[in-house]
């Protein structure tokens, strides 16, 4: 606030109120209707702006630094185009219960339906992604307006955006700020005793029972362990799950999907009951329906929506099985157990083969990649991940260390996520290796961002597995009988891309270059990039039994389904 100033402006209202309510990044481009909040973001000094070259990839940054931090994160875009470009890393950020503010600023209000240059309508735009979304039209509105929004994103755990015109932020706050703070509440919900006494009875009845579990019960990971052995319980988990749940699990199988293994499903097809916690990802088909099922959600609104459940239960899962555990009785017969664990044990040994064979000149195999990669990252890096075969080869070969995290585009499926979630990681963990696995095509589509790496010497480490195709989208053509076509790239060399750019940069070619190469680029001080080309022809679908027994690059299957669907 100026000097001249007798009261301040909207702007700094907004700003302080971001600042009370613990953001510490604003990510966006600054522009015309958003150059009052950007000018009180650096008059203030509480909140970092980092300046992005694509909205889009700041909306990635923020969700990464909500989800990793668990603290409320927040993006901008200004009036039309920038604030368009949000949309797609909201809508990740939504699916993936990422608590984000996003500000929209807009033409000047009194210009609002006159088509003047740039006007859109945020509230249409974004009214399929949030949990809170309104246009501030005076002044007075605006701290209400945006106390409802860091309110529903704590909440709800999802978007809040407010339309901010930039008139209305250039102009005298009229609303006093003093009682108008973010107000976090961290109380879990509790699952009644009758709840968890009707629980353990269909449980300790039950002769095999399978324990499915997701991220909600990221927090719980030791009793899900100890609730396995008491069950004699094999553990599936969702592929977002898998580092979170699995370091200290004995008796994990493997997770469900397409990115799945074959123990797992079969082991649910199996079992007698089921007991779901924290999840209610699976795609049609690979979950059964015809078993007693238990589910334990945070969320009411998800009890029952992937399945019939004989016992839908809104509760925390760490409570809920903290309850649960002196209820249920140990179970002897671990013959169930033993069949999926030998399972899975058939599925690790296949999946160890490709990487003792690491491929030739100019195709290497990922699963070598992939391998090397968790043997030489830090125990507790921070891996950003893109849709298609960089899931696949993560979903198999990346293991949880001593405190590993990874964050993709798990439940939107966006192409493009890993740099800028990278950014977001880098951002808002300071001193923990950020490693980005792109996927050529993903690395493209928001190249530009590239250079806010650069501009903030952000420490981050990208792999990009070259194979010169949209390698997934190319396998589920030929899976479900179609001849691939409009899959193949054009793509430069980028190592010698990210060199120019100021990377400390690589190209692999060799297998036998790998190795070394990945020290180096690990080693680097700041950001570095290694390309690595791999066999476009490698994939390795362990869902199905009898697909992985007789799968062979090139080849067709009638269709893209676990066996018996």
């Amino acid at each position: 606030m100026s000097p001249a100033q007798a009261k301040p402006l909207v702007a700094d209202q907004v700003v302080d109120m971001l600042a009370n309510a613990g953001i510490k990044n604003i990510y966006a481009i600054t522009g015309d209707s958003l150059n009052a909040l950007t000018d009180a973001i650096v008059r203030d000094g509480r909140i970092r702006f980092i300046h992005m070259r694509h909205e889009e990839a700041g909306a990635f940054a923020a969700s990464a630094e909500a989800q990793l931090t668990g603290r409320l994160a927040c993006c901008a875009g200004s009036s039309g185009p920038g604030h368009v470009h949000l949309i797609n890393g909201l809508y990740d950020a939504q699916r993936s219960n990422a608590p984000v503010l996003a500000i929209a600023s807009t033409c000047p209000s009194s210009l609002f339906g006159t088509g003047y240059f740039q006007e859109t309508n945020p509230i249409l735009l974004f009214s399929n992604c949030n949990f809170y979304n309104q246009m501030a039209v005076n002044p007075a509105q605006v701290p209400h307006m945006f106390q409802n929004a860091i309110q529903h994103a704590i909440s709800r755990s999802g978007v809040g955006v407010v339309g901010l015109p930039q008139d209305v932020t250039g102009k005298p706050a009229e609303t006093d700020l003093a009682t108008l703070l973010a107000l976090p509440t961290q109380r879990a919900p509790e699952a009644s005793p009758e709840e968890v006494d009707e629980a353990a009875g269909i449980l300790n009845a039950a002769r095999k029972v399978v324990i499915y579990a997701g991220m909600g019960a990221a927090g719980a990971a030791d009793l899900v362990a100890e609730a396995s052995a008491l069950l004699q319980a094999p553990v599936a988990t969702t592929y977002k799950s898998l580092l979170a749940l699995t370091a200290n699990c004995p008796n994990h199988v493997g997770h469900l999907a397409y990115l799945g293994a074959w123990s797992a499903i079969e082991a649910l097809q199996e079992a007698d009951a089921i007991l779901m916690l924290g999840t209610n990802f699976p795609y049609p088909g690979f979950f059964p329906t015809d078993k007693k099922i238990i589910q334990v959600d945070v969320r009411a609104s998800r009890l029952g929506k992937v399945a019939r459940v004989d016992l839908g239960i809104r509760a925390d899962a760490r409570l809920f099985l903290t309850a649960l555990k002196p209820r249920l009785t140990q179970k002897k017969d671990t013959a169930f157990l033993n069949t999926a664990l030998a399972n899975y044990a058939t599925i690790r040994k296949e999946l160890a083969k490709p990487v003792a064979k690491p491929g030739t000149p100019g195709a290497v195999r990922p699963e070598y990649v992939y391998a090397t990669l968790d043997r030489l990252a830090a125990d507790d890096c921070i891996f950003t991940v893109d849709t298609g075969m960089n899931n696949l080869w993560s979903s198999h070969y990346l293991t949880p260390g001593k405190g590993r995290a990874m964050i993709g585009s798990f439940m939107h499926g966006s192409m493009a996520n890993a740099m800028p979630q990278a950014i977001g990681a880098a951002v808002s963990c300071p001193g923990r290796q950020v490693i980005a696995l792109s996927g050529d095509g993903g690395l493209a589509m928001l190249m530009g961002d590239l250079l806010t790496i650069i501009q903030y010497r952000l420490p981050v480490k990208i792999l990009v597995s070259d194979n010169r195709t949209l390698g997934f989208v190319k396998w589920e053509m030929e899976m479900a009988g179609f001849a691939p076509s409009e899959t193949s790239l054009v793509n430069p060399d980028f190592g010698d891309m990210a060199r120019a750019m100021g990377f400390h940069a690589a190209t692999v070619k060799e297998p036998a270059e790998l190795e070394k190469a990945m020290e180096a680029w690990l080693a680097a001080d700041g950001p570095a990039l290694l390309s690595v080309l791999t066999d476009p022809h490698a994939a390795s679908f362990t869902f199905s039994r009898k697909m992985m027994a007789g799968a062979k690059p090139g080849s067709h299957t009638e269709n893209f389904l676990p066996p018996g669907i």
